[in-house]
């Protein structure tokens, strides 16, 4: 078993509408894809803008509420990629674990409700927060948010959420997630993409008892590090290990953080390109050279940080629930 712990599913017009990419990605053509590279299961969500914003802003790349063709956030893209994993294509989900993206900071307990009544049709494992593209604050998950801490903590599910070090971004701080963690020690969490390889933050995950992180995103921020992008933790603050190859960087951060390091995709994501301040930008890799990075480590280890790992966070010891076609939720 080889689990991708990091997988969007479904359209995101903010996205295609502002020419940026990737934009979409199929829950089939996900698995045509990697399948054939020995991967069997996917932790899976919706992108990241939902019909509940001002679409029509989203051609000028503008982020604006109110005006949506919905009116609660991610009630149609929860519902709609449950019902791709489970009902328009049940063979295929069945390896599948879906999480349900939320907004901490916006009409949670109209969101909470949506969470309860998926919970009663279809299983799923956990829930992913992007703050950054929404523009929500993730400390808000502390205050606004406070029932997606009640529900986690009630089902017993994890939180996976992007995390950020760049000085730009004010919403997904890593270091905020972490001192969200430390607040809630009975729930379960990962900071996303390395936390941008900050040794602070990842020695931090390393510390406390309920906390993981994912590789998402791995080789183009292996490349941002090489050029020394903002949106990578700055040299005196990065995790010691050669950039240029981003298969030695997941074998020193397995050996590292051997019970911390959850191997992740992050598909379609692993390659990026939009035009920023008029310049091109291409960040581009396949989810071949995400595998192959990963396995260029040894199968012990890759059995650890794509199986054991990511298993022990979601509390999955009995492996049979993979293979179940059951869509109902908890009882």
């Amino acid at each position: 078993m080889l689990i991708d712990c990091h997988n969007h599913i479904g359209a995101d017009l903010l996205f295609y509408l502002h020419g940026d990419f990737p934009y979409a990605q199929q829950l089939v053509q996900m698995q045509q894809e990697s399948i054939p590279l020995g991967v069997t299961h996917w932790i899976v969500f919706p992108f990241v803008s939902y019909a509940a914003m001002d679409v029509s802003k989203f051609r000028s790349g503008g982020i604006a509420f109110g005006n949506g063709l919905e009116t609660i956030p991610y009630a149609f893209e929860n519902r709609r990629l449950l019902e791709e994993c489970f009902r328009l294509f049940p063979n295929e989900g069945r390896r599948t674990l879906p999480f349900m993206m939320v907004d901490p900071m916006r009409e949670t307990d109209a969101q909470a409700k949506e969470l309860v009544k998926l919970r009663t049709e279809f299983r799923f494992h956990g829930i992913k927060i992007q703050s950054t593209i929404i523009q929500s604050d993730i400390k808000c998950l502390a205050h606004e948010g406070q029932v997606f801490l009640d529900l986690a903590r009630e089902w017993d599910i994890p939180f996976l959420i992007h995390s950020s070090v760049a000085e730009s971004d004010r919403w997904a701080q890593a270091h905020d997630i972490l001192d969200i963690a430390a607040a809630n020690l009975d729930i379960r969490f990962c900071a996303a993409h390395s936390c941008r390889y900050d040794k602070q933050c990842l020695d931090r995950v390393n510390e406390l008892p309920n906390t993981w992180f994912d590789c998402s995103a791995h080789c183009i921020h292996c490349a941002c590090a090489v050029g020394d992008l903002p949106n990578i933790a700055p040299r005196s603050r990065r995790f010691d290990t050669n950039y240029h190859d981003p298969g030695r960087v997941i074998a020193d951060l397995a050996a590292a953080y051997p019970n911390k390091f959850m191997w992740g995709s992050d598909s379609p994501f692993y390659s990026y390109a939009a035009k920023i301040d008029g310049e091109i930008v291409r960040l581009i890799s396949t989810y071949q050279r995400e595998v192959e990075a990963l396995k260029r480590s040894p199968p012990e280890v890759v059995h650890r940080i794509a199986n054991v790992n990511t298993r022990n966070f979601l509390k999955l010891q009995d492996e049979s629930i993979l293979g179940s076609h059951i869509e109902r939720g908890v009882q």
